[in-house]
């Protein structure tokens, strides 16, 4: 029987991208401009590529999801604030690889005021930027660099001319990323569906579990959910750790067979129009917590539960990762696995053994997702809603003499996606069961 497919949520429209466009150039000063480079094409091998995947920023501003384009803004420009350069039309290229947008496109299912082809970039560029005194390009990308000195020198010659200097080139991400923090509905909702394939594909992986199956196999019933789905396949590389493979935060090689009284480690998430989820289960290979692991497992599942249930506006990530410590330092001591004082442990940092990262990051198009975390060196930056975050505690017990035996090489992670709301927060990963009895239940052969 073939799994059933999720309605799909609408795509974003052209008004919100120019909206995006709208409030960036607002925060501009008047003579400045923007430059951006989309994404190009990567080699894997000889004349194959790798599957491409458009820069964050250049499509959370234009929602174009061709290679090697570039977008400029221009404040105040008569012909139209939004230029972007693409590729040319090619009837022969296309034939090959598939049509492309060309100027006339982009300008018609995008809603971009002026295009151009990349033939006409080297004749279009330097007059497009003459006279604007700043630009805001990504100081950590080389093609918009090369931009900038292109144009500052392009600018040096003008001045014999009269033109108006170029001042130089600040860097436009964190004014991107400031935006990119707080999520539109339209954007939650792709969030909300890239969540629910996730999950989706955790429980088909839980429910296809069993010992003597490789973790590549586990792999191939998420990715193949994926991809049924409607996403572009994984968002990050997929993790499925059996046994003390958990133990390895970003483990991906797997290939390990899974054993019938070890646990199952799955960090996997989807992608779905670009957005990510982010799941983390973990479950027993032969569907039964034995003693050992379900008191360790309680640990991390109190702490996570208790994490996500402090999601609010006004809340702070260091405080809810504070708990999260205190939580899982708690459990440690109760199992015998640390000794003392939880503060002591705490102020001397022990817990970190088996505690090695932190309880959250922000999720949207990337899946560590941009923004900062404070406001400044001393302060945290407080919750709001549209904000869209993970919560996920951990324990990795390392396999060594000086811990008891019953819980050596176990690993366990516990991770959902949230979303800030004004009254508190909205799981979106509830579809996947994290309680022992659930997920006991979900995998009764």
């Amino acid at each position: 029987m073939l799994p059933e497919l999720l309605p799909r949520p609408p795509a974003i429209g052209n008004e919100e991208y120019r909206a995006r466009r709208d409030a960036l150039i607002a925060q501009l000063p008047a003579n400045a401009a923007v430059v951006l480079p989309g994404a190009s094409l990567v080699t894997r091998s000889h004349d194959s590529e790798y599957t491409f995947r458009q820069n964050s920023d250049f499509y959370y501003l234009t929602g174009i999801t061709e290679p090697d384009a570039l977008l400029v803004l221009l404040p105040g420009h008569d012909a139209g604030q939004s230029i972007v350069f693409c590729q040319d039309r090619d009837p022969t290229v296309e034939a090959w690889t598939g049509r492309r947008l060309g100027a006339r496109g982009v300008e018609a299912e995008h809603g971009i005021d002026q295009a151009f082809e990349n033939a006409d970039r080297e004749a279009q560029l330097p007059a497009l930027l003459e006279g604007r005194e700043l630009l805001y390009v990504p100081l950590d990308n080389p093609d918009a660099l090369g931009i900038a000195e292109e144009a500052f020198s392009f600018a040096q010659v003008g001045l014999r001319r009269g033109r108006a200097p170029l001042k130089g080139w600040l860097d436009v991400s964190a004014l991107i990323h400031a935006m990119r923090l707080i999520k539109s509905e339209a954007e939650i909702a792709l969030l909300r569906h890239a969540a629910a394939i996730s999950a989706q594909a955790h429980v088909r992986a839980m429910q296809a579990s069993r010992p003597g199956l490789y973790e590549y196999q586990l792999q191939a019933e998420l990715e193949h959910e994926f991809v049924w789905q409607g996403g572009s396949g994984p968002a990050y590389s997929t993790i499925v750790g059996g046994g003390a493979n958990a133990c390895v935060l970003h483990y991906i090689e797997n290939r390990a067979a899974l054993t019938n009284d070890s646990l199952v480690l799955i960090d996997a998430g989807a992608e779905f129009e670009l957005y990510a989820g982010d799941i983390t289960r973990t479950f027993p290979v032969n569907g039964r917590f034995s003693e050992a692991q379900r008191a360790l497992y309680q640990v991390v599942l109190s702490a996570q539960e208790r994490a996500v249930a402090a999601i609010k506006p006004g809340a702070t990530l260091v405080d809810v990762h504070q708990n999260v410590v205190e939580d899982l330092t708690a459990g440690l001591i109760a199992l015998g696995l640390l000794e003392g004082d939880v503060q002591a442990r705490i102020d001397d940092e022990s817990y970190r053994r088996f505690y090695l990262h932190s309880t959250s990051h922000w999720l949207g198009l990337d899946v560590h997702d941009v923004g900062s975390y404070r406001l400044d060196e001393k302060t945290p930056r407080p919750l709001v809603a549209g904000m869209v975050l993970t919560i996920e505690p951990g324990l990795y017990i390392p396999d060594a003499e000086d811990v008891p035996p019953a819980y050596r090489g176990i690993g366990i992670r516990i991770e959902d996606n949230v979303v800030v709301t004004d009254e508190g927060y909205e799981n979106l990963t509830a579809g996947v069961p994290k309680g022992m009895a659930d997920i006991e239940a979900l995998m009764v052969k």
